[in-house]
């Protein structure tokens, strides 16, 4: 069917969802659940495009995936999501599916696929069969219908539909507001959208997690700034000198989000913060660190624990060790226990030796959050 492209919205911020990852980044198995319900999709018909709308934080990431589709960054709205992918679709026809509606079966899809010439846009519904009260008074049953996803759509109509200023709960309702026809097929009980997640128990079509781990390490290196506070751990060190760096030089934190981001395979901080954005400059390494925990729950990790190891002439570490353990405790929401701190010095050789710089070692190791317990 190559008359047909695959969008899939998967740029939400899941603000309803009730656990730490975000939906889309659910894992089942080794993929996560954007990677699983496209292949899937991809796997009942032969689409002539498939397009990935992500979240802009996360679109390079995703990117590390999978070659096989397009990937769009998203809006502020669905329907914002939905009309940056219609622009690089050139198909007749264009199917649309929320990525949180996981367990579509094959049925649905070839149905969508068999009417589509019936109207400018084709939608599966549900019927209900408990009563239904609107504003006191008792409604006929058997003219509701719950709409669903994925909606088979007239490509030029639904371009021309979301062009206009009005937001729309979904594709049909959309074209329908520029007169455009609609016609209706079954849908599925499987099609269950996840929302708050409390859905995943009656879901039964998505394998659990892998139980792998994951490792990362990360290096960094920092000369001395005469006259700057020196910051270690998010720890302010009692010295002469501080380091030179175009944040506030915190080395073993940039040491730190590089094991992290290494972990989940995401880049390095150069990547997330690069040293040519002023934004940067001067930056508390705290707050950036912050930002990289935040991204890797969001993307569906779990952080395990870490372990430092600080290469230093001078200052002294072991005063500070405990006070740097707090500090990121606090930051990684790690319990004090599952971090470790190694001090040793340079024994006066190279540039750490010659008290011209710090060098920190990191390693950490995550595991995907399980949502299956």
């Amino acid at each position: 069917m190559l008359d047909t492209t695959l969008i899939v919205l998967c740029a939400g911020n899941s603000s309803r969802f009730a656990l730490e990852p975000k939906k889309q980044w659910l894992r089942c198995g080794d993929e996560p659940l954007w990677l699983y319900v496209t292949k899937k999709l991809m796997g009942y018909q032969d689409f002539s495009k498939v397009i990935i709308v992500a979240h802009k934080d996360e679109l390079k990431y995703m990117q590390y995936f999978t070659d096989e589709v397009e990937f769009v960054a998203g809006g502020d709205e669905r329907q914002h999501s939905m009309a940056n992918g219609l622009q690089n679709v050139t198909s007749k026809y264009v199917m649309v599916t929320d990525v949180a509606r996981s367990c579509i079966p094959k049925t649905v899809i070839d149905d969508l696929m068999n009417h589509r010439g019936n109207a400018d846009c084709i939608v599966p519904y549900l019927l209900i069969s408990d009563t239904v009260v609107y504003e006191d008074t008792t409604i006929n049953r058997d003219q509701i219908k719950l709409i669903q996803t994925p909606q088979l759509s007239s490509t030029e109509k639904l371009k021309s539909a979301l062009s206009q200023d009005a937001i729309f709960t979904d594709d049909s309702s959309a074209i329908k507001s520029i007169g455009g026809t609609v016609y209706y097929v079954k849908g599925s009980s499987e099609s269950i959208k996840l929302t708050f997640g409390e859905e995943l128990s009656k879901v039964t079509c998505l394998p659990k997690p892998s139980k792998d781990y994951f490792v990362g390490t990360g290096l960094d290196i920092h000369p001395f700034e005469d006259g700057k506070q020196m910051v270690l751990g998010g720890v302010k060190i009692k010295s002469d000198f501080g380091f030179k760096a175009h944040s506030d030089g915190d080395v073993l934190i940039h040491s730190l989000i590089d094991a992290l981001l290494g972990a989940c395979g995401a880049g390095d901080i150069g990547e997330f913060f690069p040293d040519t954005d002023q934004k940067y400059k001067n930056a508390d390494s705290t707050l950036l660190l912050k930002e990289i925990v935040a991204f890797i729950k969001n993307v569906g990790f779990k952080i395990i624990n870490v372990d430092l190891t600080i290469l230093a002439q001078v200052p002294k570490i072991n005063p500070y060790k405990l006070e740097m353990k707090k500090s990121l405790s606090k930051l990684l929401s790690l319990p004090m226990q599952h971090i470790n701190i190694k001090a040793t010095t340079g024994e006066e050789l190279g540039f750490v030796g010659r008290k011209e710089g710090v060098v920190v070692q990191s390693v950490a190791n995550l595991k995907y959050f399980d949502w299956s317990e």
